[in-house]
């Protein structure tokens, strides 16, 4: 029987290990190692987004334990490493065969020599072949910096990101409103939509420099959508200050038709909450999926 709309949609929140959702109670109290933890969010819902690849790059070992606490049919989406989206790179981050001699406490691509730039994407794509042969990643996030504008480079870089990762599959999110200011927003889905890249729509605070509009769009078979929040500190440099906020219901109520909407355009659509503070998220995420009839 073929499956609707809704049935295609995943939703989940970004990160399941947050010190402020630990801290919340939502976990039951038996879920008190990370293993429990891991196993009790599965069982709650069926895709999660990995923030920590961010900030580090992934081991194997690590990847493998995911695929081994996680159900059958569970979905891991991962964001890529720093360095590979342009954002600034503390040193200590990179594996330690592959850090430059250098007095600067965080570098970019090009402080790195070419052949270990090359080892450090490798070293990103294969620490999750793990995932890969569970049938368990989803998507890679590439969220790019606010300087990331719509140039023709950068167009070009999103097309090397495509060539690297093949067989899999990115997805991009922007924060600049260069890609979608005036006609540039038919010039950008217009150039995702012909490389059948996964364009990354998200809900965020308006009227800053990384701002982005809530434009929904599928550019390939895979959809995805990212809830930010609309916190008043988004420019805080307190990571909970700027995702430190609730969804009301009815605002939830107001992008189930969206979401669906946006489903029917795609194979497959991810939504993933990233308004995590506290139990802010897995919350968020249980209304969202029981008024889409997912949860």
């Amino acid at each position: 029987m073929a499956l609707t709309a809704v049935d295609r949609i995943l939703v989940g929140t970004a990160s399941w290990t947050d010190s402020t959702l630990l801290e919340s109670g939502w976990y039951p109290s038996e879920a008190d190692t990370p293993e429990r933890r891991l196993a009790h969010y599965a069982r709650q819902f069926p895709l999660v987004e990995v923030d920590a690849t961010y900030y580090a790059p992934p081991a194997e070992r690590t990847a493998r334990l995911w695929a081994e606490r996680t159900p059958a049919g569970f979905t891991f989406n991962v964001k890529a490493f720093s360095l590979l989206t342009g954002h600034p790179t503390r040193v200590g981050a990179l594996h330690k065969d592959l850090r430059p001699e250098t007095e600067k406490r965080n570098i970019y691509p090009g402080d790195l020599p070419a052949q270990a730039y090359e080892e450090v994407w490798t070293r990103f794509l294969t620490a999750l072949d793990p995932l890969v042969a569970a049938g368990k990643l989803g998507a890679l996030l590439f969220q790019f910096p606010p300087w990331f504008t719509i140039r023709r480079e950068n167009k070009q870089y999103l097309l090397e990101v495509a060539r690297r990762c093949a067989p899999l599959r990115p997805a991009f999110e922007f924060r600049h409103a260069s890609w979608f200011a005036g006609d540039n927003a038919e010039e950008t889905l217009d150039f995702l939509r012909q490389h059948r890249l996964t364009y990354v729509c998200v809900d965020m605070p308006q009227g800053h420099r990384s701002s982005v509009p809530p434009v929904l769009a599928a550019t390939a078979d895979l959809a995805v959508v990212r809830f930010h929040g609309h916190s008043d500190r988004w420019t805080s440099k307190d990571i909970h200050e700027k995702f430190g906020y609730h969804y009301s219901d009815r605002e939830l109520r107001d992008w189930a038709p969206r979401l669906r909407e946006l489903a029917g355009q795609a194979e497959r659509t991810h939504v993933l909450l990233n308004n995590c503070y506290r139990d802010y998220a897995q919350t968020n995420a249980a209304t969202l999926a029981r008024l889409l009839g997912t949860g």
